[in-house]
């Protein structure tokens, strides 16, 4: 689906919570994605949203690009993140060493 074939205005990506909710066990829209085309890192919930009834496109809301196609078909979900560098989310550690702060 290209940007012609996006129906409607964008919502911000926070209106994606339910969907995401069915795929991930937590609140994807707090978590932080790095934009694949410009690099700025941004909360899910501040993407682009562009969605009809089989799913959804998230476009970085600086350049427009495209970080994340969802599409919800009736044997399941897939997530396409082929535009995005990473996708981060805090979490309430376990681990006896905390002080790891990510990838190097």
């Amino acid at each position: 689906m290209d940007q012609q074939e996006e129906v409607g205005l964008p919502l911000d990506g926070n209106a994606a919570a339910g969907i995401l909710r069915e795929l991930f066990a937590l609140d994807v829209t707090a978590a932080e994605v790095t934009c694949g085309n410009c690099g700025i890192v941004a909360m899910v919930g501040e993407t682009k949203l562009y969605g009809g009834v089989m799913g959804a496109i998230f476009r970085c809301a600086r350049c427009d690009g495209v970080v994340m196609r969802l599409v919800r078909t009736r044997v399941g979900i897939w997530l396409d993140m082929r535009g995005s560098r990473l996708l981060f989310t805090r979490t309430r550690s376990k681990w006896p060493n905390q002080d790891f702060t990510g990838p190097a």
